[in-house]
């Protein structure tokens, strides 16, 4: 490779109805910078919901700072705690009632990112507020080529009363691109990928995808011709991460196809979307795969993923927890259920420990995709059994371009906003405002 080659952040390898993002190359930085390559890695933001509170005395670690004890649950994630803070004490006071009675679900997904109290309607006058991450899209958009990507594993209801007279709008979606217009996320791993790469369209017939198979077996096909002429102006360390990418990217075609494959083996006579594997787990870590690639080629950097619809009532047979889950948060003080709580809090809390191993897997700069990006994990539910919106189940992963520190435990007052941690993560962005809902100011000790 000549020592003045260099390859613009932006460029795509092309094909025909394909074009694919590249990861961060020692080629892209000019040769004053790659002793420093970190100057050169965006930050990255990426939010991962969870429905229905946590069971709170399992959550909860003892001590604080470095030397804190990790609670029952959260030794789920004992190989990562260097990787993340716990934060407690923090508290989102608009997903309270305020004379409107029931619906803490809904309320505390609207809330959550948008720190704005939802207007109780189960019409089409809904209103709520712009959410944290729309904000990061709305300022960073010229840079990526999408301006935010919103996943889910549970398609939900846009309309329709989902819990007490408040629209299912509210509990199916985080992200707001304004008070009126909530994003909605996408479930099918097919139609991110295509959103992602590029192809002939995101149709969801069987014949238009029959014919796209026949003709291509694989984006990597397409691109190939491309792959290979970029190759030759790699350096070694350049060809692996290009090697190892494009790896990746057929590994989660091939999951997809699998996924429908079966899909249509056990259900032919359904009408049902395709590329929605019929095993959740499989379901989130697709999401997961798609959600660090997203990342990873700078299509976007902003990201929100549900794991469910808030007041899910999703049964998790396949952990040996047959009823639903939001039944079983209202436990009443029953230690049977409560067990069963903390069981599918540790499952959630499993594929958040893959997503952080994926991130911290992939190399870019001076360290990790995870250094150079900061995801937040948690619920707008404090205890599923008391409906609370103070003190919130959250963990801060990654190190934002080295603007945090994690593995610690970080109490904060009670009744701090949580829209002051959104605020210290826009600033780390760029893509800073002055005030969110009831913000106080930018949370502090996140960089100890």
């Amino acid at each position: 490779m000549s020592k003045h080659w260099r390859i613009s952040r932006r460029m795509l390898l092309k094909g025909l109805g394909a074009g694919l993002a590249l990861p961060l190359f020692d080629a892209m930085a000019p040769t004053r910078l790659r002793a420093s390559e970190a100057q050169q890695s965006p930050n990255r933001m990426a939010i991962v919901f969870v429905p229905n509170g946590v069971q709170m005395p399992d959550w909860t670690p003892t001590g604080e700072g470095r030397d804190y004890q990790l609670s029952p649950t959260l030794q789920t994630l004992a190989a990562q705690k260097n990787d993340f803070c716990v934060l407690s004490g923090l508290t989102q006071n608009w997903a309270r009632a305020h004379g409107d009675g029931g619906g803490d679900h809904a309320r505390s997904a609207a809330t959550f990112l948008t720190g704005a109290h939802p207007y109780k309607t189960d019409g089409a006058n809904l209103r709520a507020g712009i959410s944290a991450d729309q904000v990061a899209a709305e300022k960073l958009a010229h840079h990526t080529r999408l301006a935010s990507l919103e996943l889910g594993c549970e398609k939900g209801l846009q309309a329709g009363n989902c819990d007490s007279g408040y629209s299912c709008a509210y509990s199916a979606n985080i992200a707001w691109r304004s008070p009126t217009t909530p994003m909605v996320k996408e479930v099918n791993p097919r139609l991110v990928f295509e959103r992602l790469f590029g192809g002939d369209g995101a149709s969801g017939s069987a014949e238009a995808r029959e014919r796209r198979q026949h003709y291509r077996q694989s984006v990597i096909d397409f691109v190939r011709e491309d792959a290979q002429r970029l190759r030759g102006h790699l350096g070694q360390t350049d060809r692996g991460k290009l090697d190892e990418y494009l790896t990746a990217v057929r590994d989660i075609e091939t999951r997809i196809e699998r996924a429908e494959q079966f899909a249509l083996r056990q259900l032919p006579t359904v009408d049902k979307p395709e590329g929605i594997p019929k095993d959740y787990v499989d379901h989130i870590r697709i999401m997961c795969d798609l959600l660090v690639l997203a990342l990873q080629t700078d299509s976007t950097r902003v990201v929100t993923f549900m794991l469910g619809n808030e007041g899910s009532n999703r049964p998790y047979r396949f952990i040996d927890v047959p009823e639903g889950h939001h039944a079983l948060t209202h436990h009443s003080g029953d230690q049977a259920k409560q067990a069963k709580v903390a069981k599918i809090n540790r499952f959630h809390l499993e594929q958040f420990a893959y997503l952080l191993e994926r991130m911290k897997s992939i190399a870019e700069g001076d360290g990790n995709l995870l250094d150079h990006s900061m995801v937040v994990y948690g619920s707008g539910i404090g205890d599923g059994n008391r409906h609370n919106h103070d003190d919130l189940p959250l963990l801060l992963a990654g190190r934002g371009c080295g603007t945090l520190e994690p593995g610690r435990h970080v109490r904060y007052a009670n009744e701090t906003p949580l829209n002051n941690l959104w605020l210290a993560l826009l600033d780390r962005m760029d893509a800073g405002v002055e005030s969110l809902g009831d913000s106080t100011g930018r949370l502090g000790s996140l960089l100890a």
